[in-house]
């Protein structure tokens, strides 16, 4: 049969809308909300309301461009990738510098609104300290690899919600209309200018487009969850602004350096103030997070087309991640806090910076929609086109051109030094490419109907033949049947998907080695095989995502028992795949010590009581037909009870096996028989493993299988045979609790 190697590399995409959404959230609902209350105010006075409400609106409609850019050109780099692709590499550089610069203010911004929280706590702590400290903190986080983020995030973001939603409920039966008047007293171009200041609160959504790549159903959850993470913030700081001026004197609002935690003081008591505190610390740090993160991943985009050096791309070798573009992006935020950079002027040098590029994404849309190409086809195309993109461009640059002199003047310089890089080192070092360029695409596999899929994740080259073998035993049942081997690297948050796909040469080729072991082996056992490479941050997730969207019908793991895997992991992280997979399920533990690397030849299936027992005859008899040689036995164990004899025992035993191996379609003439009389279960067992090289049983228990497999007789035999031990269950579906139903469709 011929064997199908498809070699491509592939991105998991494992990010639902409530996780894009969250990460959106979490960046955007830091600053808006608890330090930039007090510096509209003192610029804008009331009608700072309007300007939060214009930033939102704006902010709506760039994220109506950026999500039909997102699901037409998924990869990393965001906003800087799609104006490099629709209007080349010099407003591509202009569109990179712009972005690096306005992640790397907004972090500083972030560091000093995290400086005067603090400083609630500590009277005399000196802000700057505080903010240089928490930022070196973040940098040795991000450069380390710290797993394991996402609930943290969560957790956060959930927090943030609860507080805002408490002041805003309490606060709004407090507002003094009185303190409203005059609305506007310092006219229009002053809300103008405030929508570029508080303009940093909107970024969040960028960061949605950057891992446009990981998000499922793109075309629903991408557009969903930018908009989502525009209006759900605006809505808040609307509410916040207007409680804010509508309790305080404008005179004290504009000093204050905690203005929501003092505006909550007037009608929560310490107690508000303190939350509010708490939760100001949790948001900066959270936000200047989400922007060292997404500052890395313009680096590696800007490097991927080299409009800059990869140099600033090179993956640690320890930790896998970016970590000389983390540590720049670092040293340019520890400088403008020691330079002493002003807070407001931080967050209007980012709104710029960002308004910038979203003006170009407007353009950058009108130019795809008018390029006569296949590789432009949007799965989502903004409504009211081009209407949204014009009104967007015109907001955009009316906002711009009243930023003030200072913001102007830093604005345009850095705009300025990404059009002379382009002349200076990018020109002559690029090549002209298709809109896709080298992204990374992933190819689906053959959808024919009928089709029984076995999928295999392989591990090891030197274990992966026997893995192959049972996949191919299985699929063998079938006249469609087929093997999908797939190979999973596992990298931390901190670098993106596309990036490690550049850059983990090493594992990627460990990898390659992998899946062509495994086409030598398929060829062997005449099977048809496909092959797939995945690079994702959970081995598990990606495993099951893959049982539901390729329909699989048989999974074969293979198991390392208490081995921890460091780069490859199919071991202990089994577990979730285990329990949760709607297919069948093969754990193979290979052989190994003398055994290691014999041919198959005997095979024993262990018939016991449990409702696997037929399924775990089914499949050794499956492996005994690929080789006419091989043999099955099919294995039972009876300890007599007081008064029986060792020849009933053994009629017992033999008419129990007639039975399971009827239950599983197995004839007579097909096996031979074996009942082991003895008082003892383990030591006879154990014994008799070593007798065949391969060994199957059934888990014992349906509804837990974690108990079935992990700490009992299976598991055992596993861990101390040196034969091959192949650990089984049937399809399995359980009855959904509305819970996971929810949480189920939040993630599609």
């Amino acid at each position: 049969m011929e064997v199908v190697l498809i070699s491509s590399i592939e991105l998991s995409r494992d990010i639902g809308f409530f996780g894009a959404y969250t990460i959106g959230l979490g960046t955007m609902i830091g600053a808006g909300v608890f330090i930039l209350p007090s510096i509209a105010a003192a610029d804008a006075g009331p009608a700072s309301i309007i300007a939060f409400l214009v930033g939102g609106l704006v902010s709506l409609l760039a994220a109506l461009s950026l999500s039909e850019l997102s699901t037409a050109l998924p990869q990393t780099g965001g906003s800087y990738h799609y104006i490099n692709t629709a209007l080349g590499n010099f407003f591509g550089s202009i569109a990179g510098w712009s972005l690096w610069a306005g992640l790397t203010f907004a972090s500083a911004f972030y560091m000093l609104g995290f400086g005067q929280y603090l400083a609630f706590f500590y009277g005399d702590l000196s802000v700057s300290l505080a903010a240089l400290f928490m930022a070196g903190l973040l940098i040795l986080v991000n450069i380390y690899g710290v797993r394991e983020t996402g609930w943290l995030q969560n957790f956060i973001v959930t927090l943030l919600v609860g507080l805002i939603i408490v002041f805003i409920i309490f606060g709004v039966p407090q507002i003094d209309t009185a303190n409203l008047q005059p609305f506007n007293p310092y006219g229009w171009s002053m809300v103008a200018m405030t929508v570029g200041t508080v303009y940093v609160s909107f970024i969040g959504f960028e960061v949605i487009a950057d891992i446009a790549e990981e998000i499922k159903n793109p075309q629903r959850n991408i557009p969903l969850a930018m908009v989502a993470a525009v209006v759900t913030p605006t809505v808040f700081y609307v509410f916040v602004m207007a409680i804010s001026v509508g309790i305080l004197p404008l005179e004290e609002l504009a000093i204050s350096k905690i203005p929501v935690a003092d505006v909550a003081e007037t009608y929560l008591g310490t107690f508000g103030t303190i939350a509010m505190v708490i939760g100001a610390i949790f948001a900066t740090v959270s936000s200047a997070n989400s922007s060292i993160l997404a500052a890395s991943r313009i680096n590696f985009a800007m490097g991927r087309d080299r409009v800059l050096s990869n140099w600033f791309n090179q993956i640690h070798e320890k930790f896998r991640t970016p970590y000389r573009s983390i540590a720049i992006t670092g040293i340019l935020i520890f400088s403008l806090i020691i330079i002493g950079a002003g807070i407001d002027t931080l967050a209007k040098v980012a709104g710029f910076a960002y308004l910038l590029t979203y003006s170009l994404v407007h353009i950058s849309v009108i130019v795809m929609r008018n390029v006569e190409s296949d590789l432009y086809n949007p799965s989502f195309k903004c409504p009211a086109y081009p209407y949204v993109q014009i009104l967007g461009f015109i907001a955009g640059i009316i906002i711009l051109i009243q930023m003030g002199t200072l913001v102007l003047t830093v604005g345009i310089l850095v705009a300025l030094f990404g059009g002379i890089w382009y002349f200076l080192y990018v020109r002559g070092r690029t090549e002209k490419r298709g809109m896709l360029g080298e992204a990374v695409v992933s190819k689906d596999l053959e959808k024919e109907k009928g089709v029984y899929k076995v999928l295999v994740a392989l591990a090891n080259p030197e274990t992966e033949k026997e893995l192959i073998e049972i996949a191919a035993a299985n699929a063998s049942r079938y006249e469609k049947g087929q093997v999908i081997a797939l190979n999973v690297i596992e990298v931390p948050p901190q670098s993106s998907l596309a990036h490690s796909a550049a850059f983990e040469e090493k594992r990627i080729k460990r990898q390659e080695k992998i899946l062509e072991a495994a086409k030598e082996t398929a060829e062997q056992v005449d099977i048809e095989l496909y092959t797939k490479s995945v690079i994702g941050r959970s081995v598990n997730k990606v495993i099951l995502d893959l049982i539901e969207e390729e329909k699989i019908d048989h999974t074969v793991l293979g198991w390392e028992g208490d081995i921890k895997a460091k780069e490859y992991i199919l071991g202990t992280k089994i577990d979730p795949i285990v329990k949760y997979a709607d297919c069948e399920v093969s754990i193979v533990k290979p052989s190994e010590g003398k055994k290691s690397g014999q041919e198959i030849r005997d095979i024993a299936a262990f018939v016991g009581e449990g409702p696997n027992t037929p399924f775990a005859i089914k499949q050794a008899n499956n492996l005994t037909k690929l080789d006419e040689k091989r043999e099955l036995t099919l294995v039972n164990l009876q300890i007599p009870s007081e008064g029986i004899s060792k020849e009933e025992a053994k009629r017992t035993g033999e008419k129990h096996i007639k039975k399971m191996a009827k239950k599983a379609g197995i004839e007579e003439n097909e096996y031979k028989s074996r009942v082991i009389i003895s008082q003892t279960r383990k030591k006879p067992l154990f014994k008799a493993t070593e007798e065949y090289n391969a060994v199957y049983l059934g888990a014992v228990r349906p509804k837990r299988l974690k108990g079935a497999l992990f700490g009992s007789l299976p598991e055992d035999l596993g861990r101390q045979s040196e034969s091959t031990v192949v650990m089984v269950r049937e399809t399995r579906i359980s009855t959904k609790t509305i819970l996971r139903r929810i949480r189920e469709k939040l993630s599609r």
